[in-house]
């Protein structure tokens, strides 16, 4: 077992960008009230759009977010097929008159991801069984049916609609890799019952939670990023918890920033804009 491939199968689904941002409120208070009315009927029409996504293919959806904290005032979350149509979002935000008011205080770019430990293991093992050689063209063969099969039946995790719950959790998080603990040394059979343990915590949860997970290697200053949606906060809290005292986190994880959110429909972005409610 030892001697497997030590990357694990993943798939990759919808990619992602979080953006947040700290509003400019003295400036849009020295605004007529003709004006602002003006730019919030245009962002509010901009954002029904994307929240709204397709009716067709993928969902592709936006979502807006009052931001708690001294982080930022506002969070969008984007899931689109590709970086290009991130840009494309993203570019087009930058288009509106509210956008004006929008200072960003951060960003974070990955892609959605599920991780298949038990099915590399599995089929790593039993493809060494039959005598393929790793990375032949038998060996690539066997993983891709292996993707094929497991892509088809997990599309709506790859490509979701972004849950209506009333508030969101997001946070970047590492493996650790440093001299003495790190992650991608530990055997894929090692790597892969830990994290059988520590998905098992989350699906404990998971009617009162719902978690998406995305890759960033390669794309952000950290390796993965989570997001948690759920109608009440405290199971963040228990959830998140709970999770560090597994070994998966208690030994090898590292954390980023948390950010949170309650769920900002546009049609409650002007009573927002004027201190009021979201709900």
């Amino acid at each position: 077992m030892a001697e497997l491939p030590p990357v694990p199968l993943t798939l990759e689904g919808s990619s992602l960008l979080h953006q947040m941002f700290r509003f400019r409120w003295r400036e849009w208070r020295g605004l007529p009230q003709s004006r602002r009315e003006g730019i919030l009927s245009e962002a509010v029409s901009w954002l029904q759009g994307l929240e709204n996504g397709k009716t067709e293919g993928h969902p592709n959806q936006s979502a807006a977010y009052a931001q708690l904290g001294h982080k930022g005032d506002l969070m969008l979350i984007h899931f689109r097929d590709s970086f290009e149509e991130l840009s494309e979002v993203e570019l087009a935000l930058a288009q509106t008159e509210i956008s004006d008011f929008l200072e960003p205080t951060h960003s974070y770019v990955s892609v959605v991801e599920l991780g298949l430990y038990e099915s590399s293991v599995k089929t790593y093992a039993a493809l060494a069984e039959k005598g393929i050689e790793p990375h032949s063209p038998e060996w690539n063969a066997g993983l891709k049916d292996v993707m094929d099969r497991s892509a088809a039946a997990m599309a709506p995790r790859l490509f979701p609609r972004i849950p209506s719950s009333k508030y969101l959790c997001f946070y970047p998080m590492d493996k650790k890799r440093g001299e003495q603990i790190n992650w991608y040394t530990a055997p894929i059979s090692e790597r892969q019952r830990m994290m059988q343990e520590h998905g098992a915590i989350g699906r404990r949860y998971a009617e009162d939670v719902r978690q998406i997970i995305s890759g960033s290697i390669g794309f952000d200053d950290w390796e993965w990023g989570v997001d948690l949606f759920a109608d009440d906060p405290l199971v963040f809290k228990k959830l998140i918890y709970e999770m560090r005292f597994d070994e998966a986190s208690a030994v090898y994880a590292a954390f980023g920033a948390f950010y949170i959110g309650v769920r900002l429909p546009p049609e409650k972005l002007s009573r927002w804009l004027s201190g009021g409610s979201t709900t």
